[in-house]
Formats: C-alpha cells, sequence, structure tokens
C-alpha cells in the first residue's frame, strides 16, 4: 500500500487553495473546485465537503506531515510565504536530532514540517 493523497474539506475551498498556493506554489491538478499539489510521492487537495461548516474546533486531531531534510531553512521560507506559525522549529525529546515546525491553515487545520525518520 502507499498513502496517495490527503483531501481537506472545506466551507471555502478557494480560500485555502490561494494560501497553499502561496506556500507550495502553482498547484498540479484543478477539477471543478478541487486543488491538489503533489508534495513527494502523495498529494494534498483542498475542496468542498458538505459537513465542513467554519474552522476546526479541534486542529490537533489529525496532523498531516511534510519531510524536510532542513526544517529550519523550510520553516523560515514558508512563513515569509505566508504560512501561519503555530510552533516554531523544536526538538520532540531532548535527545533527539530531529526537528518539527507545526502550521496552521486559515480554516485552523495543523500540518507539520519534519525531519526524516
Amino acid at each position: 500500500m502507499n498513502l496517495n493523497s490527503i483531501l481537506i474539506g472545506s466551507e471555502d475551498p478557494q480560500r485555502l487553495a490561494a494560501y497553499y498556493t502561496g506556500l507550495f506554489g502553482e498547484p498540479e491538478w484543478h477539477e471543478g473546485p478541487y486543488t491538489g499539489w503533489r508534495i513527494g510521492t502523495g498529494g494534498v487537495l483542498v475542496g468542498p465537503h458538505d459537513a465542513v461548516k467554519g474552522a476546526n474546533t479541534e486542529p490537533g486531531r489529525i496532523i498531516w506531515n511534510v519531510e524536510s531534510d532542513d526544517v529550519a531553512g523550510d520553516f523560515e521560507r514558508l512563513k515569509a510565504a505566508g504560512a501561519l506559525v503555530v510552533k516554531e522549529p523544536y526538538k520532540p525529546s531532548e535527545t533527539s536530532p530531529a526537528l518539527i515546525a507545526t502550521f496552521s491553515d486559515p480554516d485552523g487545520n495543523y500540518f507539520q514540517l519534519v525531519s526524516p525518520m
């Protein structure tokens, strides 16, 4: 098996598409109200969903991760592009060489940059 993609449902998918385009560049595909980007071997899509209204009230429930060999550098690049910062790069434990940085989108969904596992 291979994780293909995630779909982020929104009441305002155009706003999310504009936000993620600012961070990840021009989308790889548009199909009707759906917009998507390839990140590595997987994809991130945004689109409408009739069960989604307003902001995410539990943003920590599902967090999608983007692996980066340079979390600190990519953090600065995304921040400069307008990413909404939740938590600056940090080590998950005192002994870990890994870094994690957490962002939010305009609907309150979290995503993170993470060092390779």
